[in-house]
C-alpha cells in the first residue's frame, strides 16, 4: 500500500486581538513583580510567547505599553467625554474615585515612586502621560485645533501638576490636612482648582 503524503504543517493564523490581549495580561504580570524599571520588553514577550517586534508593532515602546496594561490609566478618555463646561468637575471626581479604589496599582504612583530611583524612566513615562493627557484635553476643549497654537498643552500640563501633588501628599506620603480629608470634600476642592486652572 503506497505511503500517503505528509500534509505541510498549517501555518499559525494570525491573531492581532488575541496577540494583543495576552501582552497586555503578561504585561501587568511582569509590571507588578518586578516594577516598571525591572521589566523588559522581552521578558514581556516570553510569557506572552510573542515576539519582541509584535510588541513594538502594537504599542510602540515600553512607556506605552505600561499605560495601557496598569488598571487606572484607561479611564481618563470616559471621564473626559461631555460637556467641556463640567469637564473640571468630572475629572476631578474620577481621579479621586479611582484613586480611592486601587492608589497602589495606579500609573501615576507606581512613576512617582520610581523617579527616586530611575530618574529617567520616570521623566519618559511622565512625558508620554503627558502627551496622552494633551490629546485627550484638547479633544474636549479644542477638538480640531493643532497643538501650540494656544496655551492648552501649559494649562493641561499645570492640571498634571496639581494631580501629581495630590497623589504624594494623600497616597504616597500622606501629609495633613489632604491625608485625612473626605474623597467628596477633596473632590470638590481638586476641582474648583482645576476650574481655575483650565478656565482663568
Amino acid at each position: 500500500m503506497p505511503e500517503m503524503p505528509e500534509m505541510p504543517e498549517r501555518k499559525r493564523r494570525r491573531d492581532p486581538e488575541r496577540h494583543r490581549a495576552a501582552i497586555l495580561e503578561a504585561a501587568r504580570q511582569t509590571f507588578a513583580e518586578r516594577g516598571y524599571a525591572r521589566t523588559t520588553l522581552r521578558e514581556i514577550a516570553r510569557r506572552a510567547d510573542v515576539t519582541h517586534g509584535l510588541i513594538t508593532r502594537h504599542f510602540s515602546t515600553k512607556e506605552r505599553l505600561f499605560l495601557a496594561a496598569v488598571p487606572g490609566n484607561r479611564d481618563l478618555e470616559q471621564a473626559a467625554a461631555g460637556d467641556p463646561a463640567s469637564l473640571p468637575d468630572r475629572i476631578a471626581h474620577a481621579f479621586v474615585q479611582r484613586m480611592e479604589a486601587n492608589a497602589a496599582d495606579d500609573p501615576l504612583v507606581a512613576v512617582l515612586r520610581s523617579a527616586a530611583s530611575d530618574e529617567r524612566a520616570a521623566t519618559e513615562l511622565l512625558t508620554v502621560m503627558q502627551e496622552r493627557s494633551a490629546a485627550v484635553y484638547r479633544s474636549v476643549l479644542s477638538p480640531g485645533a493643532p497643538s501650540g497654537t494656544d496655551d492648552l498643552d501649559m494649562r493641561v500640563t499645570l492640571v498634571g501638576s496639581q494631580l501629581i501633588g495630590i497623589t504624594f501628599i494623600r497616597y504616597i506620603a500622606p501629609t495633613e490636612p489632604v491625608a485625612s480629608m473626605p474623597p467628596g470634600q477633596l473632590a470638590e476642592h481638586l476641582a474648583r482648582v482645576l476650574r481655575h486652572t483650565l478656565f482663568s
